[in-house]
C-alpha cells in the first residue's frame, strides 16, 4: 500500500510534535521550532517502520471510530475488572479456564495486533497467538463445550466491529 506513506508520515509527524507540546509544556518560538526539528527527525528515523498503519482508514470518520472505541473498550474493560475482582473476593464463583480459538475479521496486521491487545488488556483473557485469522486465547471462565463461534462472539465481538470500522 505505498499510497499510504504520505498520511502515516503525516499522522507520525504530528503525533510526535503533540507529544512534544504536551511534555515541554511551552508554546514559545524556540521549543515549537525544536519540537519541529525532532517531530521531523523522529518521523524520517521512523519511516521504515511505519508499514504497520498501513492498516489504519484515513478519514475523519475513521478518528471519531477510533474514539467510539477507545469508549467501547473502557467499558469492556471495566467490566471485566469488576468481574475478576469478583471471582477473587467470591472463591465460589466458577472458574472454567481454556484455551480457546476465535476468529477474526481484522486483515492487517495493525489491526490483529490492536485486537490481540485488547483482549489481553481486558482481565480474563490472554491472547497466546496470532495465526492467520485465529487468534488463541487462554479464557479464565469458558463454558464447557463452548464452540468456535461461541467463543468469538464472547470475547472478539465487542472489539472487532469498532476496529472494523477504522482498520482493515
Amino acid at each position: 500500500m505505498a499510497g499510504n506513506v504520505l498520511p502515516r508520515n503525516i499522522f507520525t509527524f504530528v503525533i510526535s510534535f503533540l507529544l512534544w507540546l504536551l511534555l515541554t509544556g511551552s508554546l514559545k518560538g524556540e521549543e515549537l521550532m525544536a519540537g519541529l526539528l525532532v517531530s521531523g527527525v523522529v518521523t524520517l528515523l521512523a519511516a521504515p517502520r511505519l508499514a504497520l498503519l498501513d492498516g489504519v482508514r484515513w478519514s475523519f470518520a475513521s478518528f471519531v471510530s477510533m474514539l467510539r472505541y477507545l469508549g467501547v473498550f473502557s467499558l469492556a474493560l471495566l467490566r471485566a475488572n469488576v468481574d475478576m475482582a469478583r471471582r477473587v473476593l467470591s472463591p465460589s464463583l466458577p472458574i472454567r479456564p481454556a484455551v480457546v480459538e476465535v476468529k477474526t475479521r481484522l486483515k492487517s496486521d495493525l489491526g490483529r495486533l490492536l485486537l490481540a491487545n485488547s483482549i489481553t488488556l481486558t482481565p480474563g483473557t490472554l491472547t497466546i497467538d496470532i495465526k492467520g485469522d485465529h487468534i488463541l486465547v487462554h479464557w479464565v471462565d469458558c463454558a464447557p463445550g463452548t464452540d468456535l463461534d461461541t467463543a468469538t462472539a464472547e470475547i472478539v465481538g465487542q472489539f472487532e466491529s469498532h476496529l472494523l470500522e477504522f482498520l482493515y
